[in-house]
């Protein structure tokens, strides 16, 4: 019995399965289960074309036997087998795919699509094994043969025995070096997961015995060991079945064991696709956000299966980061995999299924909100917030498309609304949409900011979330309708007093510049203000940044000093206001302390620390005194 030398590139590529192309070693039993399920299928489709073959799904099954005492992992299936050229073939030829050749020539398309297309996973056992023997009987011959290896050095194929047709892999698994623990592929447990994370779905039963205690009959406290054998994938997908077949809780079961989250998914979107790309999905939009979800550890991402076998954990490149929380899987047989199986060629099938699948996930958020509010708010308070930045993100490229998912407090409604709702709602001479921005709706209801715009009867929206003025800045405006923050120079309402604030404007123009130079820089302008009521002074901005985004974006980190052009508003109709003028003819210290008093009484009014308490309290003792 000589050994025969793999070919100088065959041995090449040997080395790179067993050190680079497979990011982790236990892939190598998804591949010889993949392996197995294809011989299996090769099977049912010779019987469809030959005549003297029939195939009785029961008869064929894929077995898993590991051995602690022989340090060997045998994996047996029921397939085809291979004849010795086939051993020679598809062994001695790394990266020649005895599947892929199959396919080819039996031109494979009624949905038992084989799996192997590469012809390289059977070489990861080589991650594993120092030893790797094959033996195997083809349905086309009475003989069986044995191929053996130990790597790269070459293999040997002889003459061996075997009743049935079909195929046996023994794996002489390594023994633990300092950092690898290879015992754990002869653990019952540790294969068992194995197999329901990557194979989970293969359509035929993958069967081992399994070992579990036992009280002994007649005993009540004596156990004794007991194997028996069991089934351990689920073989037919959930999403394989008909819609049909299924209820709500075979949906929030597949949830559960899929560990998707440990809550109760709102909703479920299923989904089958047989079109340019053909694909299944199951998605839930989840009740509650994880814990981390809104940290830089969370991880998007949808299972990703490819014939029922699992090649991604988590694809991010399936959903948009404003559908981030959408849960889930999608399973294809038209992906280009790489060599490794362990991610995509190029991703033109992804962004087609992703396309798709965006718009299932709006509609079926649109339809909870249209004929289940109750439960859609209970979605917002949870992923709301990531809506927003989706709008916000991208420069707006998404705005269009999530702008009717959002929902703001309304003054008048006392309750979330939507845009549309609100529009809906305007009177004809109202130009805008008002908004106002603060820390709680209670805190946002007393700002007098607010008193012009709600006198008039107009619905004002609460902006509570730091990322709600940023995002509607971006939208700019909805149904033509722009956006108008209560704390705008110009609010566009035609107020009775516009004339006479502007006559006290004229007179006062003194009065206004002596405080705008007491307060020295601090504000851009101080005016007679059109929108205050009762309350005698208030805080506003002329130009693009709002106070509240100055508290935002200086709140970050980077420490970016950005500020708005802050403008300080004073009632001419409030009795301070005279307080303030008689101190500009009588007593030029005083007029500086009401100033300043003012100044930081509008700052606290807004949020805002006061530059220097001390100061701030001795201004208050000297109004005392």
């Amino acid at each position: 019995m000589s050994k025969v030398a793999f070919k100088a590139e065959s041995k090449k590529l040997l080395d790179m399965v067993i050190n680079s192309i497979y990011s982790q070693r236990e892939v190598f039993l998804r591949e010889l289960i993949s392996n197995a399920s294809d011989a299996i299928d090769k099977i049912y489709y010779k019987a469809l074309t030959d005549d003297s073959l029939s195939f009785n799904k029961d008869s064929y099954y894929i077995k898993v036997d590991p051995n602690k005492d022989t340090r060997t992992l045998k994996i047996t299936d029921t397939g085809i087998g291979m004849t010795k050229e086939e051993l020679e073939d598809n062994l001695g030829v790394i990266a020649k795919s005895g599947s892929h050749t199959f396919k080819t020539e039996n031109e494979i398309k009624d949905g038992h699509d084989i799996i192997g297309q590469f012809g390289v996973g059977f070489y990861a056992a080589f991650m594993v094994a120092d030893k790797v023997t094959v033996i195997s009987k083809s349905i086309e011959s009475d003989e069986a043969f044995k191929w053996e290896s130990t790597g790269p050095d070459g293999y040997t194929i002889t003459p061996a025995e075997k009743a049935q047709v079909g195929t046996e892999i023994i794996l002489e698994i390594k023994e633990n070096e300092e950092e690898e623990n290879y015992d754990e592929f002869l653990e019952e447990y540790r294969l068992k997961q194995i197999i329901k994370k990557y194979s989970d779905f293969i359509r035929y039963p993958i069967k081992m015995d399994i070992t579990e205690s036992k009280l002994k009959e007649g005993s009540e406290d004596e156990y004794e060991d007991v194997t028996h054998e069991q089934t351990i994938n689920t073989m037919v997908p959930i999403w394989k079945k008909n819609k049909s077949e299924l209820t709500d809780e075979d949906y929030e079961n597949f949830y559960n064991e899929k560990h998707y989250g440990y809550d109760k998914p709102l909703k479920h979107i299923h989904i089958n696709v047989d079109g340019t790309i053909r694909y299944n999905a199951i998605l839930y939009i989840p009740e509650n956000a994880p814990h981390n979800y809104y940290t830089r550890e969370f991880e998007k991402g949808l299972e990703l299966y490819s014939n029922g076998v699992l090649i991604m954990d988590k694809c991010a490149d399936l959903l948009p980061d404003y559908f981030s929380f959408v849960k889930g899987m999608v399973d294809s047989e038209d992906l280009s995999l790489n060599i490794s199986r362990e991610m995509l060629q190029h991703d033109r099938q992804l962004k087609l299924i992703a396309k798709n699948m965006n718009k299932k996930i709006k509609t079926q958020l649109q339809s909870i909100l249209r004929d289940d509010r109750e439960k859609y708010e209970k979605f917002y308070k949870s992923f709301g917030q990531q809506l927003k930045y989706g709008v916000y993100s991208d420069f707006g490229q998404n705005k269009d498309l999530l702008q009717d998912l959002l929902l703001f407090y309304s003054s008048k409604e006392k309750k979330l609304v939507t845009l549309d709702e609100y529009v809906s709602r305007m009177p004809e001479e109202q130009k805008f949409i008002y908004y106002a921005t603060g820390e709680s709706n209670e805190r946002i209801e007393k700002l007098p900011q607010t008193e012009l715009v709600a006198d008039k009867g107009y619905e004002i929206l609460f902006f509570t979330d730091e990322i709600d003025e940023f995002a509607i800045r971006m939208l700019m405006n909805y149904k033509e309708k722009e956006f108008k923050s209560v704390s705008s120079g110009d609010l566009g309402i035609e107020d009775d007093q516009k004339d006479a604030t502007e006559e006290a404007q004229e007179e006062n123009k003194d009065l206004f510049a002596s405080m705008k130079e007491i307060l020295s820089g601090k504000v851009k302008e101080v005016r007679a203000s059109k929108r205050l009521k009762s309350h005698p002074v208030v805080l506003t901005a002329d130009g693009e940044i709002s106070i509240e985004m100055e508290k935002i974006i200086n709140a970050m980190p980077d420490d970016q000093n950005i500020k708005a052009e802050k403008v300080l508003e004073i009632n001419v109709n409030h009795e301070i206001f005279q307080a303030l003028k008689k101190a500009q003819d009588q007593d030029k210290e005083k007029l500086n302390l009401y100033t300043n008093l003012l100044y930081n009484q509008a700052l606290l009014i807004e949020g805002l620390p006061i530059e220097d308490p001390v100061d701030f309290t001795n201004d208050i003792c000297k109004v005392m005194v």
